[in-house]
């Protein structure tokens, strides 16, 4: 076994481990080696960014989930444009519309524009399946369907909210809780809109719009962590794809002392060697930092890494004629019958990501890892995703003329009845015993961060490392201005409702209880 003892030549000691070069990692690699502390960074795959890389497959460069980079965060703003150059960023427009049944409808949702969209025979039968919820509403509005029922009627629940929320969060809408609606389509008013129809004046009202332009690095968010990767190493500090950390150990009054790292030769062989660290920042998901601690972490400890849920995700890409496009950035698939939930236009965030005639539709699918999508071969899903665009008119037959598959696990930290209190349990146990190893990021918190609140709490641990302050990143949250509200309300046992994140507390199922309590 092989003992690593670079360190800088600035700051002396064995410097800082991290774990992971997503966005969290890779920010606070760029951080402490901008400062002159030693940073090394391990990433199991052989790529940079995480969820946030840009895919190359066959020449062709595909976004993984979409990202916009906007943010009312300065320091990530100015350290987004510290690692680009301004050249390299394109001022994109924001678009992304429902798709459903043929037609394509405002998003955010525009209940007048929504009736108008569906034609004079069913906005009447929406108006009329309105008016039946308004004089009998449903018994039990504390689950999402029943919730938007009887706020907009059952034509309209089906239409534009409960085909794209089961894809997503994979259950039944009457399963997830109703607070999760409020958030989701607060100033939406149907009644609102049948009075600006009948007099526009009088029932006239502002809708909350989101952000009209963002910038894209030209070749993708890849791009920016590519960069952020060459400029690590620049300041000294280095970052090892096909590298995952093994182990953390940790010594009692000590907290982490080295980590052993796992890489694979080209012949498959696999070699460790242990890396001493004086810090381990870590964005690999919680419950596998957890599970790595050696000696191991406490029985509640592992109990509640093991108890953690995450949402899996997938995107067949395919190559089409370019009359085959759409402005938007994705459109949102709400015709029930397929599985594709979300469309991305490659071409419509960046020309640089597609070539010339051409451009590339990312299908993407909300799936759990091992599912029947999951493990569908290559091919399969290539010919499914090329089914699915023909059944929704979205291209003509024979227009695919190629296909690719990018899979993300772990893309979704899942929120769910007891996810709040297995995170206390695993920063109790970390903070008593391993005070030097810090989460950060979207996995490395279970947080449903985006990119840039992910880079804060990683710039803030890299000044507490670097400084000593006391930054509790644990702290850092979504803003309300741009996205849904949390609610203050809290249930019967006291956890408070909402998220305050695009993101619903997903209940458990019985069999998963079953599961869980054996376990």
């Amino acid at each position: 076994m092989l003992v690593d003892t670079t360190h800088s030549e600035t700051n002396e000691g064995p410097g800082t481990v991290i774990i992971g070069a997503g966005p969290a990692g890779l920010t606070a690699a760029y951080d402490l080696t901008k400062h002159g502390f030693p940073a090394q960074v391990f990433e199991s795959e052989n790529v940079v960014g995480g969820i946030s890389q840009t895919a190359e497959r066959g020449g062709w460069r595909f976004d993984i989930g979409g990202h916009r980079f906007f943010t009312k965060v300065k320091q990530v703003d100015d350290l987004w444009h510290e690692i680009l150059p301004e050249e390299d960023f394109l001022l994109r427009p924001r678009m992304s519309r429902i798709y459903y049944r043929g037609k394509l409808f405002d998003y955010p949702l525009k209940a007048g524009n929504a009736l108008k969209g569906l034609g004079v025979v069913e906005a009447v039968k929406c108006i009329a399946s309105y008016t039946a919820a308004k004089i009998n509403p449903p018994k039990n509005q504390e689950y999402f369907d029943g919730w938007v029922t009887a706020r907009f009627g059952k034509r309209l629940f089906r239409i534009f909210f409960k085909t794209y929320t089961e894809k997503v969060w994979g259950m039944d809408t009457s399963e997830l809780p109703a607070d999760w609606a409020a958030q989701r389509i607060k100033n939406l008013s149907l009644f609102g809109a049948i009075v600006n129809a009948l007099n526009p004046r009088k029932g006239s009202k502002k809708i909350t719009s989101l952000i009209d332009e963002f910038y894209y690095p030209k070749f993708g968010p890849g791009m920016m962590w590519e960069t952020a990767t060459e400029k690590v190493r620049k300041q000294g500090g280095t970052v090892e794809l096909e590298s995952w950390v093994k182990t953390v150990s940790w010594a009692e009054g000590e907290g982490a002392t080295s980590v052993t790292v796992v890489t694979r030769d080209e012949d498959g062989a696999e070699h460790e060697k242990v890396v001493p660290a004086s810090d381990v920042i870590s964005s690999t998901p919680i419950s596998a930092l957890v599970l790595s601690m050696d000696p191991p972490a406490s029985a509640e400890a592992i109990a509640a890494a093991k108890d953690l849920r995450y949402r899996d995700f997938l995107t067949v890409a395919l190559v089409v004629p370019e009359k085959h496009g759409f402005p938007d950035n994705w459109i949102y698939i709400h015709t029930p019958g397929v599985k594709v939930g979300r469309i991305q236009n490659f071409g419509s965030w960046s020309p640089y990501l597609v070539k010339e005639g051409r451009t590339c539709l990312g299908l993407e699918f909300f799936v759990n890892e091992g599912d029947e999508l999951w493990t569908m071969d290559d091919e399969d899903l290539v010919k499914l995703g090329t089914k699915e665009l023909e059944e929704l008119n979205l291209i003509t037959p024979g227009s695919v003329e190629a296909g690719y598959v990018v899979r993300m696990p772990k893309a979704y930290p899942v929120y769910d009845d007891r996810y709040a209190a297995n995170l206390e349990v695993i920063k109790a146990w970390l903070a008593e015993h391993t005070p030097n190893v810090h989460p950060v990021g979207r996995n490395g918190m279970h947080r449903y961060n985006n990119a840039d609140h992910s880079m804060l709490t990683a710039l803030l641990t890299s000044e507490n490392i670097r400084t000593g302050s006391k930054h509790d990143v644990w702290s850092v949250n979504v803003e309300e201005e741009y996205h849904e509200e949390s609610s203050a309300s809290k249930d019967r046992s006291g956890t408070p409702k909402g998220t305050g994140r695009d993101a619903p507390m997903i209940p458990r199922r019985r069999d998963e209880e079953k599961v869980s309590s054996s376990a």
